[in-house]
């Protein structure tokens, strides 16, 4: 059976790549019929989620397998940062809007990237485990990345592999005049862990710091900049964003596969520098390319940009300062994780009070019930998006030890590599939705946005129940076949392009104008509490590990598709739900579509 799902996978990747390189070209063609400067953005979008999904990929097991950190805390510092990555373009978006303009803006974002992605590659000596008994230390010796990674107890001259359980540690093929037992029982020995010599997992820390910055300058300006370089009512203005959407999946795609490759093959410090290399080359497309940009997303203020505000430094100079210096802040934050979480909590209490107070103040009954219908959509995204992004925490750290991945001469996959399948899925798929809801439209049978939300929860959680059913073909390893992690992120795909195009055109449209920048900003900051309740979720997946390797495959695996199963249902069941209140939903909408 285990030959016959890696035939079928092999065929289905192959034939994913072969049809993703296919659309590169009617892309290329395309992108002749719009302004040169969305040739520019078009690139310098790719590079920047070229290095972000390249990172990602690697991210939380490098922290386990490295560092040594517990599956629950490398959970935990992954959703700091990812919820801070959500959650800095809010102030990023305002110092664009207000001071910079959002060409400066995105370059020293860009910068500030560069500059992150690039520390990330500096990862030093990993740490060391030791392991005491009666007085006596041994180490434990690892070699390989994710899936290939091995780690073993060094007892004299020789290695010897080993399984952990309650009862202690089992250390297999061990001579009998080995000087410990063959079961080390629990309580009997100590085990320590020995970081390398030199700052390095402060560099580390320094290096996610600087990559959220940057994404908080970056993030918010790009997509706007492609939206001025159209003229009111132009009709290359949605296809224009079109490209440009394909431009930030391309990125994704190719950057799973090829600093998944390094980092698997060659060292972390490659797959995080090839991160490295493409925000580079994003960086230097986007400066040279100022011209095709028409002076678009230039400061609201140019001349004020330049006065002298703090001694000798220009405001420009001085908020740039002021960035430089809050990296120790951020620093801080990423490591502690309930901080973020409180932080997150008030700004959302904050956010939700002032939407109330001004419904409840200045808005008729039909703009009272489109606001109330924007929160439950934002709601739904919550759930939708903290199901969606297990993808670079539990889903990372299951696929490294409980996935079959195929290497067998035809076709090699590592577990960063999967991490391409979401991508690769919209690539393929994502003009083929465009074109159902328009047919669909021209019948007068286009889902309402509830409905279509309710879809989406319906297909994430779906995801997560192949996964738990596929379990059934596990091997000896609890390793599950690919096929199936490849079946829950096509899943994952098409509840996205359900929910996320349709998200954002309906918060423009379900806003009050005095309220459109709030609801916006609301909507991203549901995305940034998505990554926080996901870390959350992800953490009650986490099982033991000893010098960076699960030390139960099979209780692994038992523990994920128990959260996996659970999650799934609760989706499925909020899906239905919504779907079933959707008719009474579209009613708040009051004649929008």
């Amino acid at each position: 059976m285990g030959d016959l799902w890696t035939v079928i996978w092999n065929v289905v990747f192959a034939a994913g790549i072969l049809v993703t390189l296919a659309t590169i070209f009617p892309v290329a063609r395309e992108m002749k019929h719009h302004p040169k400067g969305l040739r520019v953005l078009f690139f310098a979008e790719m590079w920047e989620r070229f290095s972000y999904y390249g990172m990602r990929g690697l991210l939380t097991v490098y922290l386990v397998q490295h560092f040594l950190f517990d599956q629950a805390d490398a959970q935990k510092t992954y959703s700091s940062y990812t919820t801070l990555v959500y959650l800095l373009p809010l102030v990023g978006g305002v110092l664009a809007d207000r001071f910079l303009g959002t060409r400066k803006a995105i370059a020293f974002g860009a910068l500030a990237l560069v500059f992150g992605h690039f520390a990330m590659g500096f990862e030093g000596k990993p740490t060391t485990q030791t392991l005491t008994y009666q007085g006596a230390t041994y180490e434990f010796v690892t070699q390989g990345r994710n899936e290939d990674y091995v780690a073993k107890l060094k007892i004299g001259e020789q290695a010897y592999a080993y399984e952990a359980s309650e009862k202690g540690i089992a250390i297999k093929d061990l001579p009998a005049n080995a000087p410990v037992p063959a079961l080390l029982p629990a309580g009997s020995y100590e085990l320590k862990k020995v970081k390398s010599e030199g700052p390095f997992e402060i560099i580390f820390y320094i290096a996610l710091s600087l990559i959220i910055l940057g994404v908080g300058f970056l993030k918010p300006s790009i997509s706007s900049i492609v939206g001025q370089l159209y003229p009111e009512g132009d009709p290359r203005r949605d296809p224009g964003f079109t490209l440009y959407y394909y431009g930030i999946n391309l990125g994704a795609f190719w950057a799973a596969i090829l600093c998944g490759a390094l980092g698997t093959v060659v060292g972390w410090w490659a797959g995080f520098g090839l991160a490295g290399v493409g925000m580079l080359a994003g960086y230097i497309a986007f400066v040279r390319g100022k011209d095709s940009l028409e002076g678009k997303g230039e400061p609201p203020d140019p001349e004020a940009l330049k006065k002298k505000v703090l001694g000798p430094l220009s405001l420009e100079h001085a908020i740039y300062v002021a960035a430089i210096i809050s990296v120790p802040l951020i620093w801080f934050l990423v490591q502690n994780n309930q901080l973020v979480g409180r932080m997150l909590a008030a700004g959302s209490v904050a956010v939700l009070v002032y939407i109330i107070y001004h419904m409840a103040t200045a808005c008729s009954k039909e703009e009272a019930g489109r606001l109330i219908l924007a929160l439950v959509l934002i709601a739904a995204s919550v759930v939708f998006w903290t199901l969606f992004e297990q993808a670079g925490s539990s889903l990372s750290l299951f696929t490294a030890t409980n996935v079959a991945l195929p290497s067998n001469g035809f076709l090699t996959i590592s577990a960063p590599q999967t991490q391409s399948f979401n991508s690769g899925f919209i690539l393929i798929f994502a003009p083929v939705f465009a074109w159902l809801w328009v047919k669909l439209g021209q019948r007068n049978m286009d889902p309402s946005a509830p409905m279509k939300f309710a879809l989406a929860l319906v297909q994430v959680g779906l995801g997560f129940l192949i996964l738990v059913w596929g379990a059934r073909f596990a091997d000896a390893d609890a390793r599950v076949p690919v096929i199936f992690l490849a079946l829950a992120y096509l899943l994952h795909t098409t509840g996205e392009l359900c929910l996320s195009p349709v998200g954002l055109s309906w918060m423009t449209k379900l806003s009050t104008p005095k309220l459109l920048s709030t609801i916006m900003a609301t909507w991203f900051l549901a995305s940034s509490g998505a990554q926080y309740l996901g870390g959350i979720i992800a953490q009650l997946t986490a099982t033991e590990t000893v010098a960076g390797q699960v030390t139960d495959p099979a209780k692994a695996l038992a523990t994920s598709l128990e959260v996996f199963n659970t999650i799934g249902l609760w989706s499925i069941g909020i899906g239905v739900v919504m779907g079933l209140a959707s008719p009474l939903l579209k009613k708040l909408a009051h004649g929008v579509k």
